[in-house]
């Protein structure tokens, strides 16, 4: 049996998933409802997948924040303290990741072995263009989308989809987490 594999990201209604400009984490948008279901989503036994860019960032921002920062929230602190596989020609550190192991080689034949090895599920969170090789190649099986109420035309950074594949999306579970904000779990099938 294959683990499932989840790439997991926020993004803004027109796509993004960073903004620029006065902006602040979760678009300014978070709650306690949020926080506490992403936490619940985090505790469960699970694997990270992350590309070099993002495991850069995040460790960067970690090391850089302070306790009761916004960027410390409880289910980041859990992110971190799961075993991750950082998918990387260049890194040679994990910066202090706790559980955290580099693997050499192309992403989708790193992630094909995980999938065939892992006794828990895995998940990515962002590693955009990682998630859309990975997504071309047939190995996401839930796309678990965290929209946020904001439209980031001029400031949003990073289009979360732009030069993916074409899929056919098939909706598994939906939720409003607070007032506002929508978590969207789908199955994706490569568009013929």
């Amino acid at each position: 049996m294959t683990a499932t594999y989840t790439f997991d990201v926020f993004s803004s209604l027109d796509g993004f998933g960073t903004a620029g400009g006065d902006w602040t984490g979760y678009w300014g948008k978070q709650g306690p409802e949020l926080l506490g279901h992403r936490l619940s989503v985090y505790e469960e036994e699970q694997r990270m997948v992350f590309g070099a860019n993002t495991f850069r960032a995040f460790a960067r921002m970690l090391a850089s924040s302070t306790e009761g920062s916004e960027v410390l929230d409880p289910w980041v602190t859990r992110m971190r303290s799961l075993p991750a596989t950082v998918v990387s020609s260049t890194l040679e550190e994990t910066f202090g990741w706790p559980d955290a192991t580099i693997a050499r080689g192309d992403a989708v034949d790193v992630v094909a072995r995980l999938k065939e090895e892992s006794e828990v599920p895995l998940r990515s969170h962002g590693s955009l263009s990682l998630n859309r090789a990975l997504m071309a190649a047939g190995l996401v099986d839930r796309v678990q989308v965290t929209l946020f109420p904001v439209i980031t035309g001029r400031t949003g950074t990073e289009p979360v989809f732009q030069g993916a594949a074409d899929f056919d999306l098939e909706l598994l579970e939906c939720r409003t987490l607070g007032e506002h904000i929508q978590e969207l779990v789908y199955r994706p099938t490569l568009h013929p």
